[in-house]
């Protein structure tokens, strides 16, 4: 019986590719965690301040203003135009990036390693790919080549840049390439020529979405409570 060539297995859909990158990223993020776990202790300890700092500044700032009878309608322009505020949200956010920095360093290094080795290795794609049956092949169903691997993994940041549009075009048949595909001239196809969802991806999706609204709903408890407390200090 002939071989099915490799140009012939079905362009692998936006979901399967999406549950294929983010088992990548849980990996290289859990890495590159424990490689700057220092830097974000001390990152994460400046934010912390200087979020304190700013809660006590907004609270004292929204008291004040309530007792002056400050108008609703030139209230935000009080609090926006507050230079202690303006001096406090500065210093969260310096304290975001010296948190972040060196954590996205260590994660673009890795990932960089991580999928254009994957794409010249013989798996042609990286362990993600590799665990849901996908392969990065050339327009006509060939390994990339290592500068075909190296553009595709580069164009990728395109593909973020437009607020994942560049992602999206994934989603759409027949071809399913993403921007950075387009742009590299390569494809992602089903190893195994199955175009559906396989259970365990599916099931990795539903994992992601529950843990999603959890971080959600407490960071906003945590918010309202913090915000609670600054307000009840300065009755």
């Amino acid at each position: 019986m002939k071989a099915v060539a490799p140009a012939l297995l079905p362009a692998a859909g936006f979901w399967r590719r999406y549950a294929a990158w983010s088992l990548d990223f849980a990996v290289l993020g859990a890495v590159a965690t424990l490689l700057t776990w220092p830097q974000l202790r001390a990152g994460g300890h400046a934010v912390g301040l200087a979020a304190a700092q700013l809660s006590a500044h907004a609270g004292q700032a929204l008291a004040d203003a309530l007792m002056s009878g400050t108008a609703p309608q030139a209230l935000s322009q009080s609090l926006l135009h507050d230079p202690g505020l303006r001096a406090a949200a500065a210093a969260v956010q310096a304290g975001v990036w010296q948190m972040l920095w060196p954590w996205l360093l260590a994660y673009a290094v890795l990932a960089a390693v991580w999928h254009v080795g994957g794409e010249c290795s013989r798996w042609q794609g990286s362990p993600g790919k590799r665990a849901l049956r996908l392969r990065v092949t050339d327009l006509d169903g060939a390994p990339p080549a290592p500068t075909r691997a190296a553009l595709r993994h580069v164009a990728a940041a395109l593909s973020w840049l437009t607020l994942n549009l560049g992602h999206a075009l994934a989603a759409l048949p027949p071809q399913r390439r993403a921007l950075h595909d387009y742009l590299a001239g390569t494809r992602v196809a089903c190893a195994d020529g199955d175009p559906r969802l396989p259970a365990a991806a599916a099931t990795w999706l539903l994992l992601q979405a529950v843990v999603g609204v959890a971080v959600v709903a407490w960071l906003l408890l945590r918010y309202v409570a913090a915000l609670q407390a600054a307000l009840a200090g300065q009755l």
